[in-house]
């Protein structure tokens, strides 16, 4: 299936909107996402795991095992540097991925894992992501089809154009992503 990330939440003070679209499938192992962006300004700074991607050219995907607690996020900027977490809110209970299991998590990006400072013109860049199943549904193995609360984001806070743009809307007055109750549903076949 694939989604538009096109909710512009904050318009008056970012009104940004890359075209932006994910798909996603999965098999009994994996999850897969591939992200399509086309847009202005292009940075990518961080090349680690764990920095600061959201800063960066980014894209994001927050999901949530219905009746659990906890969600967790995948962020990844344009390179292929991630962030991942298990979490109860923004700042509560973050518990980071260690690095053996971000390891696990397959990526392919258009461009190569080196940093560059913001350029600007029109650039259409892509990545692939294959998440373990296991990082998500950690306690017990899926049994298909699954529901999945989620959401997918695009933004990027220190380009020219910052932007804050999800699948399902978010109904808060600041920018913020890490909000379970604004989480669309998914079905895993």
């Amino acid at each position: 299936m694939v989604y538009a990330i096109d909710q512009v939440n904050w318009r008056s003070e970012y009104p940004y909107c890359p075209q932006t679209t994910v798909e996603v499938t999965n098999d009994h192992d994996s999850l897969y996402l591939h992200f399509r962006v086309k847009g202005e300004q292009l940075r990518a700074v961080t090349t680690t795991d764990q920095g600061p991607v959201w800063e960066d050219s980014c894209v994001e995907f927050f999901c949530q095992v219905p009746g659990e607690k906890h969600y967790m996020n995948f962020e990844t900027n344009c390179i292929g540097a991630m962030v991942g977490s298990r979490r109860k809110g923004r700042a509560e209970e973050v518990v980071p991925f260690p690095a053996d299991e971000m390891a696990r998590i397959v990526r392919r990006c258009t461009f190569p894992r080196e940093a560059f400072d913001e350029k600007d013109g029109l650039f259409e860049w892509e990545v692939e992501l294959q998440i373990p199943l296991d990082m998500i549904f950690r306690e017990r193995r899926p049994v298909f089809p699954q529901k999945l609360n989620v959401n997918f984001y695009k933004c990027a806070d220190k380009t020219k154009k910052p932007h804050y743009v999800s699948w399902q809307p978010i109904q808060l007055p600041t920018p913020n992503f890490h909000c379970p109750q604004f989480f669309g549903q998914i079905v895993l076949e």
